[in-house]
């Protein structure tokens, strides 16, 4: 970072899928499905903030696999946004260090992977789709799309 650049925005990451998992939980715990192929990121959710889908906001954290229920507090570099089902989410992108030019590639990578799969998914599940990834966001229009949790937060409404 440039001496005179702000630092960019910190978070509370909880880990629900540890990097080389199979299992794919949601912010409840419940299994959502298991992957024929493991996750190659630490992947969670924000406690604090609602994402699009009506859920924790989703996050990715850069770096060593930990272990599921790990709440660590990271940088946020960017997001990618997914569409799906008429939703559009954002997952931030976190880690300790800014994110090299090649994993941002990889990232994307993976995200245009994870929609593609998806998309089989829901047809297999007999759910409209159209899921996308919809490219690296800025962090500060992916927070601004986020809502902060309310207290009453039922939990999720839409199933996956």
């Amino acid at each position: 970072m440039p001496p005179d650049s702000l630092p960019p925005p910190r978070v509370e990451v909880v880990i629900e899928i540890p990097r080389w998992s199979f299992l794919k939980r949601g912010s409840t715990g419940s299994v959502d499905f298991v992957s024929p192929l493991p996750c190659p990121y630490n992947y969670g959710s924000v406690p604090a903030y609602l994402g699009g889908d009506d859920d924790l906001l989703d996050a990715l954290v850069l770096g060593p696999r930990l272990p599921r229920g790990t709440r660590t507090t990271v940088w946020v570099w960017g997001a990618v946004g997914f569409a799906e089902r008429g939703m559009y989410d954002d997952k931030l992108i976190c880690s300790r260090e800014a994110p090299t030019p090649a994993q941002r590639r990889a990232v994307l990578g993976f995200f245009r992977c994870y929609a593609f799969c998806k998309s089989l998914l829901n047809i297999c599940r007999g759910w409209p789709d159209g899921t996308t990834c919809k490219g690296w966001q800025p962090v500060a229009a992916a927070l601004a799309r986020a809502e902060p949790r309310r207290p009453d937060w039922p939990g999720p409404t839409v199933p996956f």
